[in-house]
């Protein structure tokens, strides 16, 4: 007998040292965005997101996510993200919150504070830790059928973008301008001048036909989507950068997810954040050259005119803080947190945005 079972156990263990014990659980995620490919976060997220979450589950064995991804409007427009992960159409995206400022009021707080930070990366953690501090934008998300994962900021700055030459604020009065949510009511501190809404695909064809006179963008958006083509004169004012992306994912599939995923997931978003912001101020200095060399100028502003633009907006910090706090929400609390984290990370408000309060 005993001559029998040691070619056996032998067998076995040869059997068990070249072959794996268990095959890893495949889970079939649709990515989606309107936006197309070539933009900046959509890009990163399919070149750094889904490879980092492949990395970190394939060194654990458990589990393989097979990918399907859809942007540029394959199943939704840049604008119908929001609603086609709550419906299911897709299981994770990058929702541009800019359009959606009535259903998620609290993604504005960084628009509602211009003139404080021209920085990506500092504008990204500030926000992202106000997400996780307070839990009011996650409700938000969960009001969509949603969780949120992150917060990405991929512009450096808003900067104005013009079809005539022009050297100070003071030259957009009359104008009709081109911008998305929050940022339109910058405006308001410019006579005469009024808000075109539109969306960063929109831009070009808005400036070239004449609709606008100028718009609000970032110069990596300029040089993506040609815009020196059709508005060759950037006004540098420096409104400061803005959170305009969350990475979320539907809430009936995130339930289903094992805690392995959704780990991996929360961590990778946070990796996703950091690194978007951190291209986004790489690319910003190349991007404007890259706008000069395209034929544009620029035209730095001073600080005296943006202090003046600055003090003609309406209050819209004091505004949205308030209408937060109407609902129940703690949103002058938010609001003073938010800014103190970025004064703490070495930025000086042009504008006191808590003086209202």
């Amino acid at each position: 007998m005993k001559k029998v079972i040691q070619p056996f156990l032998a067998f076995v263990l040869a059997i068990s040292a070249t072959s794996p014990v268990w095959a890893a659980e495949k889970i079939k995620v649709v990515a989606i965005d309107g936006y197309p490919a070539k933009a900046m976060w959509v890009k990163e997220f399919s070149g750094f997101f889904i490879p980092e979450v492949n990395k970190r589950l394939a060194a654990k064995g458990n589990y393989e996510i097979e990918w399907q991804e859809s942007y540029g409007g394959s199943i939704v427009k840049p604008k119908g993200v929001l609603e086609g992960i709550k419906l299911g159409l897709g299981d994770i995206g990058i929702v541009t919150t800019i359009f959606h400022s009535s259903k998620l009021p609290s993604q504005s707080i960084s628009a509602v504070t211009p003139f404080i930070a021209a920085d990506s990366r500092a504008v990204a953690k500030a926000v992202d830790e106000i997400a996780k501090e307070f839990p009011t934008m996650q409700k938000e998300f969960e009001k969509q059928n949603q969780v949120y994962l992150a917060t990405g900021v991929v512009l450096d700055t808003y900067q104005v973008f013009s079809k005539e030459p022009i050297a100070s604020p003071a030259d957009m009065q009359g104008s009709k301008v081109a911008g998305a949510g929050m940022n339109l009511r910058y405006l308001e501190g410019i006579k005469d001048a009024a808000g075109v809404r539109g969306g960063l695909t929109d831009f070009y064809n808005m400036l070239q036909t004449g609709l606008v006179d100028q718009a609000m963008l970032w110069p990596e958006a300029a040089k993506t989507f040609k815009i020196a083509e059709v508005a060759p004169h950037m006004l540098k004012v420096d409104l400061g950068a803005v959170n305009s992306k969350t990475v979320t994912v539907n809430a009936d599939f995130w339930k289903k997810l094992p805690d392995e995923v959704k780990g991996v997931l929360n961590d990778v978003a946070l990796a996703w954040r950091d690194h978007v912001a951190a291209i986004a101020m790489e690319r910003a200095a190349a991007s404007r050259d890259a706008y000069v060399k395209a034929g544009g100028t620029v035209v730095d502003v001073s600080a005296d005119a943006r202090a003046a633009w600055a003090t003609a907006m309406p209050d819209i910090a004091a505004d949205w803080a308030k209408n937060l706090d109407a609902k129940g929400e703690p949103g002058t609390e938010m609001l003073k947190a938010y800014i103190n984290k970025l004064k703490t990370a070495g930025f000086t408000p042009v504008r006191d945005w808590t003086a209202g309060l």
